[in-house]
């Protein structure tokens, strides 16, 4: 089942987005690096690896520190957006800095610290409906704060509560066991915010770098695998609390083959071109053109798409109108790529 156009075309401008964010930032030259001679240095030790690679290397750093933007990028924003385009979710913090601590009881606390103590000695293996029993009952006992969490997308349904933290493929060595504290509490003070309903909180990656695509699916997972990748994550997460890959992408929406439809809408957008095709249909003097609703087809681009359909019934409700020729007038799309909504349901409203 394909996903819906409202979502496909939500997903398209993330696209744009982080192209445009990284266009703007990526390194024609090395002229403001021209001079590097620690990097030289310990380079050297790498030349033969290097050979007919890397040409120069001031460019070469360059490269590096905006391939670490795009990580940074993706990480942070594409990833999370996406995920809680997906899942009608948001990101909720409870810190005290946002939403405020919830409360949790002691007895609550020591659970949490006895499972992972028990984790940590390897006492315990990891057991999600183990840890469940201990940990969400509504213990009587004095209130204390929980500490900060958040999460990267929240969503609530009549009978249940979902969470999920979306993690680099290859995390820190050691964070694991802080994040599976943090976890528990997290589903602690979630069930004692609402006692009548189920409490999930996941762990997500979203692709499985071990995968070999000459051997198998980009979009696939071998989770026995990847989770053995990662320093301690067995020691500490049952596999059952974590979703990876296309796990997690289908998990979000409810859907088959989510994460291949990503990657479609993302690899339509992403051509040598880009630049030229957005400043393109960034301009409202081409909608007149032939090839301007494919474009928008091809970029999944479905409100811009039906204001052109309309443009005709739209012209003729702005006639005379100052407010709504400005309107209608404005770039579909800010400096930053974002589509402009507010001008959309304005015109709209004329069809």
């Amino acid at each position: 089942m394909a996903l819906e156009n409202r979502v496909k075309e939500k997903i398209a401008i993330e696209v744009i987005k982080v192209l445009i964010s990284r266009f703007d930032s990526f390194p024609e030259d090395a002229s403001n690096i021209r001079n590097a001679p620690f990097h030289d240095a310990f380079l050297n030790a790498f030349a033969d690896k290097l050979d007919g690679k890397v040409p120069d290397t001031p460019f070469f750093i360059s490269l590096a520190s905006w391939l670490h933007g795009l990580n940074t990028t993706l990480g942070q924003t594409f990833f999370e957006n996406v995920a809680q385009i997906l899942s009608d979710g948001e990101k909720r913090e409870y810190t005290s800095k946002k939403l405020g601590n919830l409360t949790i009881t002691k007895n609550h606390r020591e659970k949490i610290s006895e499972i992972a103590a028990d984790l940590s000695t390897s006492t315990e293996l990891p057991d999600l409906e183990r840890e469940n029993k201990l940990l969400l009952q509504n213990y009587d006992g004095e209130n204390i704060k929980a500490v900060d969490f958040s999460a990267d997308v929240f969503f609530e349904d009549e009978d249940q509560v979902i969470a999920i933290e979306i993690k680099s493929v290859k995390p820190n060595s050691g964070e694991m066991k802080g994040e599976k504290q943090k976890i528990l509490e997290g589903k602690a003070a979630l069930q004692k915010k609402f006692p009548k309903k189920e409490i999930y909180f996941y762990i997500g990656f979203p692709f499985d770098p071990t995968v070999d695509p000459a051997e198998e699916k980009v979009t696939g997972y071998n989770k026995e695998r990847f989770l053995r990748s990662i320093i301690n994550m067995s020691k500490f997460f049952d596999p059952e609390e974590t979703l990876v890959a296309s796990e997690l992408w289908d998990f979000l929406s409810g859907q088959k083959n989510t994460m291949e439809q990503i990657l479609e809408i993302i690899n339509n957008i992403a051509t040598p071109d880009f630049l030229e095709k957005f400043r393109y249909l960034k301009s409202g003097e081409n909608r007149y053109n032939q090839d301007y609703i494919p474009l928008l087809d091809k970029w999944f681009l479905s409100s811009e798409k039906e204001l052109v359909q309309n443009d005709g019934k739209i012209k003729d409700k702005i006639e005379n109108d100052k407010r709504l020729t400005r309107i209608y007038n404005k770039q579909p799309f800010d400096a930053k790529g974002s589509y402009m909504f507010e001008r959309y349901i304005e015109l709209k409203e004329l069809v």
